[in-house]
């Protein structure tokens, strides 16, 4: 099944081809990804209204890229999947919008997929792919939470961020220390020039149990920290390590009680801030130390992309699960209330 992925919940607009009949990474045909980081940079943040007039530019020419690419036309398609949820309400309706309308004009089955979902699921697309039950890390600039994973489609929260999400704490972190935006990518790039230990940070929440996050008090730390230094360049870099190092610290303490809560010995990790080449280099320690793996997508699918959404659309598509002809989108969307992959629900059609 050659499955067209489309992802407009935010500020990137995805697009890819997966094929379910080709083994592990082969399966991903093409894909490709435009980000809008340069429109929004004046303005230090997404500004959703500019974020959906520029998927509705941007789209439709990716598309033809990216079946180009893939060497396919519209007609070899066999479904289309795009991100339904959650994200702005604006950019998830262009996404929805084409996605159905190829669907309907193509008369092939459609499924809006869950955008966290698509994250979660985005290791599973790499050779050797894990199998459920595990662990999933979700760390993203809008989510940090984790979540044991029973089935595909079957979900239980473990803890989750009662404030700042990790990719959110990086990016206003480094906001106040006058890096440019998008901040998280930078902060990170200048830690690794920091000396460790000059600056030592708490580790929220982990002297207390329980799975949840929270970020906030470490961001003020560092503000304050800033606030009472030299601000040199040197100092920035020292103040980045020191926060990057709390933060993948108190990711990893949180992963290993999870592992341990849940009784597995396989963490997946998704999400923007799963590219950070400290954490991924922690947890792997952390699984490998109790005799299982840490799994990760490759660094280009951690943030946002049309091959997550292709992957997993693939996965419910080729179950018989799809919806009716209307466009909708669900700007909020509780992950643990979607179907088991192959189990029927009102909202799907078999």
């Amino acid at each position: 099944m050659r499955v067209l992925g489309i992802e407009t919940s935010c500020d990137e607009t995805g697009v890819a081809v997966y094929d379910t009949a080709l083994p592990g990474s082969a399966g991903l045909r093409a894909h490709a990804v435009y980000s809008q980081i340069a429109l929004h940079a004046q303005y230090g943040g997404v500004v959703p209204e500019l974020a959906s007039r520029d998927h509705v530019r941007k789209l439709l020419p990716l598309v033809r890229q990216t079946l180009a690419e893939a060497d396919l036309k519209l007609e070899d398609l066999d479904g289309v999947a795009y991100t339904a949820g959650p994200g702005l309400v604006g950019a998830l309706l262009v996404g929805a919008g084409v996605a159905r309308s190829l669907a309907w004009a193509l008369e092939v089955p459609a499924v809006g997929v869950h955008h966290m979902e698509g994250h979660l699921l985005a290791p599973l697309m790499e050779d050797d792919p894990p199998e459920a039950p595990f662990v999933a890390l979700l760390v993203s600039g809008g989510h940090t939470q984790l979540v044991a994973v029973d089935a595909i489609g079957s979900y239980r929260l473990l803890g989750e961020t009662l404030d700042d999400a990790a990719g959110e704490a990086f990016d206003k972190t480094a906001k106040v220390m006058g890096l440019p935006y998008p901040g998280g990518p930078q902060l990170a790039a200048l830690a690794a020039t920091g000396r460790p230990g000059v600056y030592k940070f708490s580790r929220p929440m982990t002297d207390r149990p329980g799975l949840d996050f929270s970020f906030s008090g470490l961001k003020t730390q560092v503000m304050l920290a800033w606030r009472d230094s030299d601000q040199s360049d040197a100092t920035r870099a020292d103040i980045a390590r020191g926060f990057e190092d709390a933060v993948v610290d108190t990711l990893a303490i949180k992963c290993e009680r999870a592992l341990e809560a849940a009784g597995s010995d396989t963490l997946v990790i998704a999400g923007g801030v799963g590219a950070n080449k400290r954490l991924r280099e922690k947890l792997h320690d952390i699984a490998g130390k109790r005799g299982g793996r840490a799994c990760f997508p490759r660094p280009a699918l951690c943030t946002d992309n049309g091959a997550m959404i292709a992957f997993a659309g693939a996965l419910r598509l080729q179950a018989g699960q799809y919806e009716t002809a209307a466009v909708k989108v669900t700007p909020r969307w509780d992950m643990a209330t979607l179907p088991v992959v192959g189990e029927t629900k009102p909202e799907f059609q078999q």
